[in-house]
């Protein structure tokens, strides 16, 4: 052993190879400032060993290197900008000093090699992967750029184009895509794989393979000519203004140094990359995009830790009800491999839930993303019936019958009196209290929500609302089939609405006012897509979720919380439910739905909807795209605020996430809590203040405002 380090260590081998192995004391290798350190002592270290004659790096435990340490990222990047130089230049430069060694180097990757694991597989003369591995650059979707070389070397090695694709997509490769692309030089079965990059290390120090020339390519100017250089990066450039668009600067700065590094050596193109580095550390999407990886990870250890306290095996599952969204809850936990028995009172129920089920797995089957066998198992672990006994051997029931609290207590009081003692009864409401409809049955400690998003299959959030009587163990039950059927799980508290629909009712009622006084509903929707970057306005939101369904569900918000979300007179979405006109489902609503020559779906401003409000609404005037924010946002946040403060939700990062995966909120946002952060806690309560004759949902707690005045965050530790 020539250096032993806490990360990594060195052995000199026969024949004089050095073999650097990552170690790190966790389940996984990062780059943090530690293992940085490490490998500049070790670099040192063989660089100094007159008897080394080439070096191999690879990895003790199953994967090579994950990536950078992203929780030092939050700490980082609050530091100064000159700081953040200081730091990244540091760091890329330990990567120069090992690919500086004057011996030749071999990686051997084995899982995943992402960030600065491909950047230090990058680093080596060759590369050698087993079919296990999977390298690329996902830095993008932190809203950051490599910021270890990998914007230099990459291209040099397969080519501007393709490493502009790995990068600005952030999607990785598995080891035979990157063998065809170049960036790795062999794939072997897992168990050569040390022998293989060891054979090939002695056979480049004998002479056989040319280092010095992979290296020196690696070092120089893009060997691009000059019209060949301007039509790559003005295709890169509008392929990336058309996928990511305005909000996602990373994509957009990779682009624009790779092209003005082209001319340039190793050292002048990562000054330019360290440089793009440090505008994206510091910009509000980064903070944004960090800051949802920290909190998604919050969110899977919350789950994970719950799913593991589980007493209770879920083996069978079973769906009351049969309409589109239980077919969808049953094809979800089918197509997991969890056996459903999907109930209904009706056989033409019963079919239309079996038709989803088949229109998804027919959907993929055309992607080619599920094959014949995929799709038979699926439907085959789907039994519909029209029986409640059919149901007794079930380990959790899933009642997703009409939103109704009458029908829902009759259906559940029913369902208790044929499971076994210890099922689990769940039910699938967005709206209706837990508490209330725990009141049907002899045992509410086994009773919880599960609400579930529309589309099931696409939405990846599922809210678990835990009653007054809920046990732990139901909780966690719940939790571990909902990660089962893979989807992410947030445990909230009763209330109306829950947490998701809670704080999406006053962002509605926002917009309903809005239009009252005048606002064209379409420029909203404009404003509030393109500018704040919601995947819909409002009104097409409602269009999609009902008006039927939102005009109910405001019902059941008012009869909670009168003091702030009472009806509003002349409500745009009651008149527009009296006319049935009910949305996406029916063809008409705040838009008029179709399809032109060509079969696609059309999406047009309906004058009858104009008409209805024409008696209600002010004089048409037009509004500024920071007060049509400022006047929608506002409400939503106050109230994602109360329910923290009330303990509906434990954290920001879980509110955060709740909205991004049952809302999708703009991701280059962070979620409310970090949008409000972003503009300023002090800002944001001035803000509201501005509009707090507007009633009730504009005005901030007294807590927001203590906070606000006291500079402190909803995300210190």
């Amino acid at each position: 052993m020539i250096y032993q380090g806490q990360s990594l260590a060195v052995s000199l081998l026969e024949d004089g190879i050095a073999e650097l192995v990552f170690d790190a004391q966790g389940s996984v290798n990062k780059f943090d400032r530690q293992t940085v350190s490490e490998l500049a002592e070790a670099t040192q270290i063989i660089q100094s060993n007159s008897q080394v004659k080439g070096v191999l790096v690879r990895s003790a435990k199953s994967t090579f290197i994950v990536g950078a340490d992203i929780t030092e990222f939050t700490e980082l990047f609050s530091l100064s900008e000159e700081e953040v130089l200081a730091w990244v230049a540091k760091t890329s430069q330990v990567f120069d000093g090992f690919e500086d060694l004057p011996v030749p180097t071999v990686s051997a990757i084995n899982g995943f090699a992402l960030g600065g694991g491909c950047e230090m597989a990058l680093a080596t003369d060759l590369r050698v992967a087993d079919t296990t591995a999977a390298i690329g650059l996902p830095e993008v979707k932190l809203g950051l750029m490599p910021g270890f070389g990998g914007t230099v070397r990459l291209p040099r090695i397969i080519g501007a184009d393709n490493a502009l694709e790995w990068m600005t997509t952030g999607k990785d490769r598995k080891a035979a895509k990157a063998l065809a692309e170049g960036a790795v030089d062999a794939v072997v079965e897992p168990a050569n794989l040390r022998d293989s990059a060891l054979a090939i290390l002695k056979d480049v120090i004998d002479g056989k393979l040319d280092w010095e020339k992979r290296r020196a390519q690696k070092k120089a100017a893009l060997t691009l000519a000059p019209n060949e250089a301007t039509m790559s990066f003005a295709t890169a450039q509008a392929m990336v203004a058309a996928q990511a668009g305005k909000h996602y600067p990373a994509p957009h700065m990779m682009v624009e140094t790779v092209a003005k590094a082209a001319g340039l050596d190793r050292d002048g193109a990562l000054a330019l990359e360290n440089q793009g580095f440090v505008k994206l550390a510091k910009s509000d999407a980064a903070k944004a995009q960090v800051g949802i990886f920290l909190a998604d990870q919050l969110v899977k250890g919350k789950g994970k830790k719950l799913a593991k306290a589980a007493t209770k095996d879920i083996k069978q599952a079973a769906v009351l009800g049969a309409g589109i969204m239980g077919g969808g809850i049953a094809y979800q936990a089918a197509v997991k491999g969890l056996p459903v028995v999907m109930k209904d009172i009706n056989q033409a129920a019963l079919d239309l839930g079996l038709k989803e089920a088949s229109s998804i797995l027919n959907k993929g089957m055309k992607r080619g993303r599920v094959d014949g066998k995929k799709m038979s198992a699926t439907l085959n672990a789907i039994v519909p019936t029209l029986e409640y006994s059919t149901l007794k051997d079930s380990d959790i029931v899933i009642e997703a019958v009409v939103e109704n609290p009458k029908v829902k207590g009759i259906v559940l009081k029913e369902v208790e009196g044929v499971v076994a003692d210890d099922a689990i009864i769940c039910s699938n409401t967005s709206t209706i209290s837990i508490n209330s409809l725990a009141e049907s049955l002899d045992k509410p400690e086994r009773f919880c929500g599960m609400h579930f998003f529309n589309p099931v299959h696409k939405m990846p959030l599922v809210e678990i609302i835990r009653g007054e009587k809920t046990s732990d163990e139901t909780i966690s039950a719940v939790v571990a089939a909902t990660l089962k059927m893979g989807k992410t799980p947030i445990v909230v508290n009763d209330c109306p609405g829950f947490l998701v629909n809670r704080v999406l009712f006053p962002y509605f009622a926002g917009f309903s006012q809005m239009v009252l006084d005048g606002a064209d509903f379409v420029a909203i929707d404009k404003v509030m897509e393109r500018q704040f970057g919601w995947p819909m306005g409002p009104a097409f939101l409602l269009d999609v979720v009902g008006l039927d369904t939102a005009d109910h569900a405001a019902g059941v918000m008012s009869d909670g919380i009168p003091e702030r979300m009472q009806k509003i007179d002349n409500d745009p979405v009651t008149c527009l439910y009296k006319a049935e006109r009910f949305g996406q489902k029916n063809g008409k609503g705040f838009y008029n739905f179709g399809v032109d020559k060509r079969g696609k779906p059309t999406k047009n401003a309906a004058d009858e909807a104009y008409a209805l409000f024409a008696d209600h609404v002010a004089e048409r005037k037009e509004f500024s795209k920071e007060e049509i924010i400022a006047r929608l946002m506002i409400p939503m946040a106050n109230e994602a605020v109360r329910c923290l403060e009330e303990g509906v939700v434990a954290s920001a990062a879980e509110a955060d996430m709740a909205l991004l995966f049952g809302l999708g909120f703009p991701p280059f946002r962070g979620g409310i809590f970090r949008y409000m952060e972003t503009m300023g806690l002090d800002k944001f309560v001035a803000l509201a203040d501005q509009y707090a004759e507007l009633g009730p949902l504009y005005q901030v707690t007294d807590g927001l405002r203590e906070m606000a005045a006291a500079g402190k965050s909803f995300f210190q530790q």
